[in-house]
């Protein structure tokens, strides 16, 4: 299936086509365009998709008897779609052609990592052995963020006549790509506007529903010497028939170049008239194609890691979607993390928590994304606010699924599949997303050196959200600690204790664990502040000495539950029933969504010892063990080597792997701990978009958080790495399945630092500049310098 830089399907299954519509999902961090047939319309095996980053529609819909409302990342027009049949002379129209036709004999879809250029092949041959070669070559261009093109070629085989062809702009989609939602109204477009000008330009205008944004297509299709026969612009759609001479071993073509704008770009232009200007002046094929190209290398130079094997082919392909989610282009957008990429409609295209395991490699790369990414989050850090405020809080909640303005948009209903029926939804209480929020502002500008964005706008994320957690925590006299109550971990199964009518679980270790962390951190950074800046952020925020006395007292002392000698998920969790796991693995075979299988048998998830995926453990992924230690002393508990084992023990034994990021964060946490299974775990996460492990929602959107952290695995996980103040520190695990690779990175103001592992040895490069020398620091505290222009090698 694949080899080097290209990843390729050689057979039709229609199966397995959403699979490979979202894999083969072309973009720019602007937009993208999952790699759908461009033969095809929506249907239960393929799904035409193009989203635009940041683009949300709020609709409400009747859901078993309920109002609710929903915003989700809109599909727009279609500009892919290519309907053709053959016109033999000597015989009757052929039927429009799919790749679902019984006359097809070859079907090839062959992805170019490298260029970022997608091509499908297909042949079809009739009885009477007349055949139609088909080769489709699309790009969603990496240079100009607004263009797009697909080239298609028709060669006719032992035949003459004509190939007719429809060239059509389809504004008659809908947001139908996931099953589960399709109670939920996905007409997200109105008002469309369709025409075609002089030249031969088909164009198309809508807007979403609310906010009212405005997007505008221009399409413009060359076949040369042919013109239209038929051209059609009706409601929502722009046709353009064509009818192509063929001749048996001759080609003719087809190129479909796609102009792009909306209303959220920051221009004043009118959508429809930059998507007009900007299709005048595209190139033709082949120098779009090649300044496309050019582009993508570019990329590459700066966020290529290497890894030899089947590893680093799955690794590229992970990278290569990071980066078409987001890509350089990112940096001048409003825009989040989306969880599912832009490559389907899966969880509404909404921002989760996401980034905390997307941001690292970010901030290794492409530190500029980075920080928009950040400020993504303080644009709606108002909205959080607010959302504090109606809690009854100070401070800043920042909502657990995030969109357009930063308001809660987690569901009020979800459906279990298996029982079909509609749920309370209480995974909005997740406040722990807050801490990741805090911790990605800490983590980037350690990584950067970005102290200019940590005093100002990082600042006042991090000190708002420390103001949220001193509050929403409550003394409890008899254990003379403070608590976290009513809240939902990141294991997400336990929203609620048995029988209990109000939601939530109290003092969860990893939301409490984390807020402690933000609380000092928070702490620290007023701590190094200049005395005039902490006076005016003192000001603004209206901070006075007896809050920040409140945040020390409750950083040291909130509780954290044990039992049986470990970590506590939450309080109550030991006392919970253990699952007879072997029973349902015997009688269910995939259990990953435990919960839906047992509120399926009309019981719950919440009566047992059972996690969806890491939750206390997650303290392992975001922690260095002594990192750890060092936290929980500073809330008087004495967690040491013995007992982290042991809590990372018990848990896996109670864990289901319900998200595709519950395997990443074991496989971390075990290589911290030089674990045996560590690869086990690594190898489960990053089959899991390409192998599909979650039984098709793949074919909805990949899962950018795994996909981004199995990269951050090999680039920190495995080297120890850590960029700051102090240079380079490198402390090594050694991975025999991945002994050796190499990746650049940004250090400080040194970019393009060159590291390259092999076993035992390491070698880093800094390209020459007038920096000063790169600190390096490996275990046993050594310290060198590399000086830039120099290569060095170290022994581990």
């Amino acid at each position: 299936m694949t080899s080097g830089w290209t990843w390729r399907y050689d057979r039709y299954d229609p199966e397995r086509e959403p699979l490979v519509e979202a894999l083969c999902t072309l973009g720019n961090g602007r937009f993208a365009t999952r790699g759908s047939a461009p033969e095809c319309t929506a249907g239960t095996t393929h799904y035409p998709g193009t989203y635009l980053a940041g683009c949300y529609d709020r609709l409400t819909s009747t859901v078993a008897g309920q109002q609710v409302e929903n915003e989700d990342l809109v599909n727009l027009p279609n500009w892919t779609l290519l309907r053709y049949r053959c016109l033999p002379d000597d015989a009757p129209p052929s039927d429009w052609l799919t790749p679902d036709a019984g006359e097809l004999r070859h079907y090839e879809v062959h992805l170019d990592l490298r260029a970022g250029v997608l091509t499908r092949r297909l042949f079809f041959e009739d009885a009477r052995g007349r055949g139609l070669r088909v080769s489709h070559v699309r790009a969603v261009h990496m240079g100009d963020p607004g263009l797009a093109t697909q080239c298609t070629l028709f060669r006719a085989y032992g035949w003459r006549g004509a190939v007719e062809v429809r060239s059509v702009l389809d504004g008659t989609v809908t947001n139908a790509g996931v099953d589960r939602y399709r109670h939920l109204d996905g007409r997200h477009l109105q008002d469309h506007r369709t025409g075609i000008e002089p030249d031969g330009v088909a164009w198309i205008s809508c807007r979403t529903v609310d906010p009212g944004t405005r997007i505008a297509m221009a399409v413009r299709t060359v076949t040369r010497p042919v013109r239209p026969v038929r051209e059609t612009a009706a409601s929502a759609a722009a046709v353009q028939t064509y009818e192509l001479p063929v001749v048996p071993r001759r080609s003719v073509m087809v190129v479909k170049t796609l102009a792009l704008h909306s209303s959220l770009a920051r221009s004043a232009a009118d959508p429809l008239s930059a998507a007009l200007d900007a299709i005048a002046r595209a190139p033709a094929f082949p120098r779009l194609l090649s300044a496309h190209k050019e582009a993508w290398q570019r990329v590459w130079e700066q966020g290529e890691l290497h890894v030899p094997g089947e590893a680093g082919r799955i690794l590229r392909l992970h990278v290569f979607h990071l980066l078409q989610t987001l890509s350089p282009h990112t940096a001048d957008l409003d825009v989040g993390v989306p969880a599912r990429g832009l490559h389907g409609e899966a969880y509404r295209g909404h921002v989760f928590w996401d980034e905390l395991f997307v941001l690292p490699y970010l901030d290794l790369h492409f530190p500029e994304v980075a920080r928009a990414l950040l400020m993504y989050r303080h644009r709606r850090l108002p909205a959080a606010r607010t959302a504090a405020h109606l809690a009854g809080r100070q401070g800043a909640m920042y909502p657990w699924q995030s969109a357009s303005s930063g308001r809660e948009e987690t569901q009020a209903l979800h459906l279990n599949p298996r029982s079909g029926r509609w749920l309370a939804d209480h995974s909005r209480l997740q406040r722990h997303v807050g801490s990741a929020v805090a911790f990605n502002v800490w983590r980037y500008a350690q990584a950067t050196g970005d102290r200019g964005f940590l005093h100002s706008d990082g600042a006042e994320i991090l000190l708002e959200v420390a103001r949220f957690w001193a509050g929403a925590a409550s003394f409890d006299p008899a254990l003379r600690r403070y608590r976290i109550c009513g809240v939902v971990g990141p294991d997400e199964y336990h929203d609620g204790y048995p029988g209990a009518t109000v939601p939530g679980i109290d003092d969860n270790a990893y939301t409490n664990a984390t807020a402690a962390w933000v609380l000092a951190r928070g702490l620290d950074l007023l701590g190094e502040l200049s005395e005039a800046r902490r006076s005016d952020l003192s000001e603004q925020l209206s901070l006075d000495e007896s809050e920040l006395a409140r945040w020390e007292d409750v950083s040291r002392r909130l509780y954290v539950p044990f039992h049986q000698g470990v970590v506590s998920q939450f309080e109550g969790y030991g006392d919970l029933a253990e699952l007879d796991w072997e029973a349902y693995r015997a009688r269910y075979g995939d259990i990953r969504r435990l919960d839906r299988i047992l509120e399926a048998e009309g019981d719950t998830v919440n009566r047992y010892q059972a996690s969806k995926q890491a939750d206390t453990l997650m303290l392992g992924y975001l922690f260095r063990p002594d990192e750890l230690y060092c936290l929980f002393g500073r809330l008087g508990y004495a967690l040491d080597e013995e007992a982290w084992r042991a809590t990372v023990s018990y848990y896996l034994r109670r864990t289901s792997h319900g998200s595709t990021l519950s395997s990443l964060v074991h496989g971390w946490v075990l290589a911290r701990q030089k674990g045996a299974d560590a690869w086990r775990y690594c190898e489960e996460a990053l089959l899991a978009d390409v192998a599909d492990v979650q039984g098709g929602t793949t074919g909805e959107g990949i899962h950018l958080g795994a996909m981004a952290g199995t990269v951050d695995f090999v680039e920190r996980g495995i080297t120890g790495l850590e960029t700051g103040r102090d240079g380079l520190r490198v402390a090594p695990v050694a991975l025999a399945e991945i002994p050796r690779f190499t990746f650049s990175l940004c250090c400080g103001r040194h970019r393009g630092v060159r590291l390259r592992m092999l076993p035992g040895r390491l070698a880093i490069r800094v390209p020459a500049s007038p920096e000063g020398p790169l600190a390096v620091v490996l275990p046993g505290d050594r310290q060198f310098t590399v000086e830039p222009g120099q290569e060095r090698w170290f022994r581990l």
